[in-house]
């Protein structure tokens, strides 16, 4: 547990404003904000069903906090940063928003995290990867919840070079979150022993893969890395069924989720490795929330959905806490109380923003192996969140006080 005497004055955070009891609510309601992809490649992902998981936790607050009523906007973001930094700066200045919770794309959410630290109002990206929150573009009223670009690579990326993977091609999504998901990768693999032989980026949503295939093909590697995510995943992977390229080149998707193994069957994706903040049986806690959300939603929840869930109780029990709704308040509670859920156990939130919880390798069962749906991978091995996403004294965030070594 961090102790509130460990947040400096770089990051804005008055150390009064935790006691501050008196702020109260304003205007006696508290606002919540859910701008993701409702319609396009990630919207299975997150999309409905993480506007479906916030709900359920504004139901198990009861709806209220302390007597104020909890409401929620939902927009689509249609993966676009213009679209959703409008969107979130409307939202603050004319609805009065106390919380913002940005879902899938990066470069959409580091628009609306400048938005949010421009108006002064709490940011929580939980469906979003790049690195960046917490480094280059970090501000003190944003939280990097759920994964990063860096822990998925670190916990894929030395598993798979230590199983003979030496070699590796990427398939990149050609924006932020792809960028970092290859450069991240490619220093774990080369810091492994590994070698990165090439890498094509390809325009989101593209339709077809078949020319990125046939270069990925041609480069000879062993490891076909697909740094993409959404039915841009689904799509590669099936292409590079149907070229062969998984009889020669072992296919590795960097940001699997059940839903895309779902998609895909375990004939073509057993083996197959992956690493993940959260998954639905992780213990029973984590089942058993999984089962509820199966019942309104109809499937498992994503890591995404879960972690928009677990965000949204975070600050809905900080501002039952503190008995306010001010930013700084809220920020300097959660900052110092960790999280206990379903979805995190002792989960800090780091001074530069990134909730440290521990990441989990992940592999595809065979067939032969699994009990039915949703029953489809193992775990391997845990990684630690300090390990995951490297020590604070590694963190550019320019409002962060660097430990001494």
């Amino acid at each position: 547990m961090i102790n509130i005497t460990q947040l400096t004055a770089g990051a804005m955070l008055s150390l009064a404003a935790t006691g501050a009891l008196a702020d109260g609510v304003s205007d006696g309601i508290i606002r919540i904000g859910f701008i993701t992809d409702m319609s396009g490649v990630y919207a299975d992902g997150d999309g409905p069903g993480g506007a479906e998981a916030i709900r359920m936790a504004i139901a198990d607050a009861g709806g209220e906090v302390a007597g104020h009523k909890i409401e929620l906007l939902v927009a689509d973001s249609q993966n676009k940063a213009d679209v959703s930094s409008a969107l979130a700066r409307n939202w603050i200045d004319t609805k009065k928003l106390d919380l913002l919770i940005g879902g899938t794309n990066s470069a959409a959410s580091l628009a609306m995290s400048a938005v949010a630290a421009q108006k002064k109002r709490l940011f929580i990206t939980s469906g979003a990867g790049a690195s960046a929150f917490t480094n280059e573009h970090c501000n003190p009223y944003t939280i990097q919840y759920t994964y990063s670009t860096s822990g998925l690579a670190r916990g894929t990326g030395s598993a798979v070079v230590g199983q003979g993977g030496t070699s590796w091609f990427f398939i990149t999504t050609d924006y932020t979150f792809g960028h970092e998901l290859e450069r991240d990768t490619s220093a774990v693999v080369e810091r492994s022993g590994g070698k990165v032989l090439g890498a094509v980026r390809t325009p989101l949503g593209v339709p077809d893969f078949s020319s990125f295939m046939l270069q990925a093909q041609a480069s000879g590697a062993k490891v076909l890395a697909l740094a993409n995510a959404g039915r841009d995943l689904i799509n590669s992977l099936k292409t590079a069924v149907e070229f062969g390229l998984t009889q020669t080149m072992t296919p590795v998707a960097l940001t699997g989720t059940l839903l895309d193994i779902h998609a895909l069957g375990l004939e073509l994706t057993q083996g197959m490795y992956f690493s993940v903040p959260w998954y639905w049986n992780k213990n029973q806690a984590s089942e058993a929330w999984s089962r509820r959300y199966e019942k309104k939603i109809g499937r498992i929840p994503t890591y995404g959905q879960a972690g928009d869930y677990s965000a949204a109780a975070a600050y809905l029990n900080a501002v039952r806490q503190t008995g306010t709704d001010r930013s700084e308040t809220v920020m300097a509670w959660l900052k110092s109380h960790p999280v206990n859920d379903f979805f995190v156990q002792n989960g800090v939130i780091r001074e530069d923003g990134r909730m440290m919880n521990d990441m989990t390798l992940l592999q595809v069962k065979k067939p032969s192996e699994s009990t039915g749906t949703w029953d489809y991978h193992k775990a391997v091995a845990t990684i630690p969140a300090e390990e995951a996403y490297g020590p604070l004294s590694e963190s550019t965030c320019a409002y962060v006080t660097h430990p001494v070594q």
